[in-house]
């Protein structure tokens, strides 16, 4: 459990910060940017909680919230010189289980006819904004990849998870009664 007594440092003042390997880095570097992705993500889920999802989405959403932050956490301490291996602390029963409540969700809703819009009920909009942070995360990660070695995992989960939010936005439409937004083709 991480014990914080000191908030201001004074050490980012440079425009560095130190990544769990401990090494210094510029705070534009493609690590810190990956990281801070997926910290945005669950700030955005912070406001979709904040906003009153149904209970069975606020479930799922503070559990995603705790693992964002093992994702994260791999993230900030994957070594740039590879000479530390990161733990990994998203593991395939993570991917799994988000997997299964993609399809327990989806389950409910009738099959798309068309494209829908990032619209309707107001945490249906907000987790459409969490999707698409997260799929920007994501192509952080994957670049991140090139670079560095990271477990699989991480790159699973947050694929994963943007079908999740996909799925929950559609569900919240639709118990809000408010109903998915088709894309108007013609306009």
């Amino acid at each position: 459990m991480a014990r914080l007594t000191k908030i201001t440092t004074r050490t980012g003042d440079d425009g560095r910060t130190m990544l769990g390997s401990g090494r210094r880095v510029p705070k534009d570097d493609p690590q810190v940017e990956a990281y801070g992705d997926v910290d945005e993500l669950n700030s955005v889920l912070g406001v979709v909680l904040a906003r009153g999802p149904e209970p069975e989405v606020a479930e799922v959403l503070r559990r995603v919230q705790s693992e964002l932050l093992h994702v994260g956490g791999v993230l900030a301490m994957l070594d740039p010189e590879g000479k530390k291996k990161a733990p990994n602390l998203v593991k395939n029963r993570h991917v799994n289980r988000l997997t299964r409540e993609v399809e327990r969700f989806n389950a409910d809703l009738d099959p798309l006819e068309t494209f829908v819009l990032p619209a309707g009920a107001e945490t249906a909009a907000l987790l459409h904004l969490a999707r698409t942070v997260c799929r920007r995360a994501e192509r952080r990660v994957v670049a991140l990849g090139r670079e560095r070695t990271m477990p699989p995992t991480i790159v699973r989960y947050l694929n994963r998870l943007s079908d999740l939010l996909f799925v929950l936005a559609r569900w919240e439409n639709r118990a809000k009664g408010t109903g998915d937004v088709a894309w108007d083709t013609e306009a």
